[in-house]
C-alpha cells in the first residue's frame, strides 16, 4: 500500500465490500469527499454508490450528507471501526501469504517523533541485513500523528513515547529512556558546569520544537515545575533545525542524549545533564493491536526486542 492511498479501488473494475470498506477508511482519513475517491483510483460517483451499498445492506446511514462531509453518525462510527479491523486483516493475510511463497519482501512504513528519528536506522539497518527484500519509508511527525496513522492504516509502525500520553490500543515495545541535556556553547553561561538545574536552564535563551511535539510539552512541564516558564527565541518542527543552531555556538538548546550523541558535538558546543528533577521518559515502537501481525510488522518487533538490551544498558 502506498501511503494515503486505498489499495484495492481502481477504476473500470467492479468493487468488492473490501474496497467499499477502503472508502470509508478514506474518508474518514480525508473528511472530503473527492479527495476520498482520489486517494482510493476511484471517481466521487462510485464512491458515494459503494458508501450507499453499504448503508442499503446494513440498513442504516453512514454519512451526515450536506454539500459537504459533516462526519460520521453513530452507526457510521461502528462501521469505520470494523473496517479498520476487517480491511487491516485482510492486508495481513495477503501480506503472510506473499511471505510464504517468496519469502518476506515488501514496504514498511515508519513514522517516528523528531527526538528519536536519528534512532530509527537502529532498527532499519539490521532489519534490512536479515531480509533484503523489504524497503522502507520513514516519516517524522508527531506523537499524535503518529496515532492516526497507525489507526488509518497509513503506517506499519511507529518510535514514539509510551509513558507521558494517553497511547490507546496499540501493542508497544520500550526501547530506551530518553534523559535531557542541555547543549550550549562551553564559553556560553552554564557551558562550563558539569550539571545544571531546570530553574537554571529556564533562565538561558533557547530554540525549542514548536508546542504540538509532545517533547515541547514534557520541556514545558519539566521548566513549570522548576518554577520557570518556556520563552524561547526560536522555534522549529525539525530537530535538525534546532542542532544546526546549536552547532554554531550562539544557540543553546534541550535535547535527548541519545539524539545529541547521534548527531554529533563539536569541540565548541557542550551537552549538560540537567537535574533537579531527574527526568526520563520511555521511547518505543508502536504498532496496531493485532494478532497475528503481520509478517513485516512481527519482523520488526523482532529487531526491537533484540535491540532493546543495548539500548537500555546505554542508559
Amino acid at each position: 500500500m502506498t501511503a494515503g492511498r486505498c489499495i484495492n479501488g481502481s477504476l473500470g473494475a467492479p468493487e468488492t465490500m473490501i474496497d467499499k470498506l477502503e472508502f470509508v477508511i478514506a474518508l474518514a482519513r480525508e473528511r472530503h469527499f473527492g479527495r476520498a475517491a482520489a486517494a482510493c483510483g476511484v471517481t466521487q460517483p462510485t464512491l458515494s454508490a459503494g458508501l450507499k451499498q453499504i448503508e442499503e445492506t446494513l440498513g442504516v446511514l453512514l454519512v451526515r450528507r450536506g454539500s459537504r462531509f459533516l462526519g460520521f453518525t453513530p452507526e457510521g462510527e461502528r462501521v469505520l471501526h470494523w473496517a479498520r479491523r476487517i480491511v487491516g486483516d485482510q492486508r495481513a493475510m495477503r501480506q503472510e501469504i506473499e511471505a510464504l511463497k517468496r519469502g518476506l519482501a515488501g514496504h514498511l512504513r515508519i513514522a517516528a517523533i523528531p527526538t528519536a528519528l536519528a534512532m530509527v536506522q537502529t532498527l532499519t539497518t539490521p532489519y534490512r541485513a536479515h531480509h533484503p527484500g523489504v524497503r522502507f519509508t520513514i516519516l517524522s511527525r508527531t506523537s499524535s500523528e503518529i496515532l492516526a496513522l497507525l489507526e488509518d492504516l497509513e503506517i506499519d509502525a511507529g518510535l514514539t513515547y509510551l509513558d507521558n500520553e494517553p497511547l490507546g490500543r496499540v501493542s508497544v515495545v520500550p526501547l530506551y529512556r530518553e534523559r535531557y541535556r542541555l547543549l550550549t556553547a562551553a564559553e556560553a553561561p552554564l557551558g562550563d558546569r558539569d550539571r545544571v538545574t531546570w530553574a537554571e536552564v529556564g533562565r538561558v535563551p533557547l530554540c525549542l520544537l514548536t508546542p504540538d511535539m509532545q517533547n515541547r510539552r514534557i520541556i514545558d512541564r519539566l521548566l513549570q515545575s522548576a518554577g520557570a516558564v518556556a520563552a524561547p527565541m526560536l522555534e522549529s518542527d525539525s530537530m535538525i533545525a534546532l542542532f544546526a543552531h546549536v552547532r554554531t555556538g550562539r544557540w543553546a538548546s534541550v535535547m535527548p542524549a541519545k539524539l545529541a550523541a547521534t548527531l554529533g558535538l563539536t569541540d565548541t558546543v557542550r551537552s549538560i545533564p540537567i537535574v533537579e528533577p531527574e527526568a526520563a521518559h520511555t521511547i518505543g515502537l508502536v504498532l496496531p493491536h493485532r494478532e497475528p501481525m503481520t509478517p513485516l510488522a512481527a519482523a520488526l518487533v523482532a529487531e526491537a526486542k533484540a535491540l532493546a538490551p543495548t539500548l537500555q544498558s546505554e542508559d
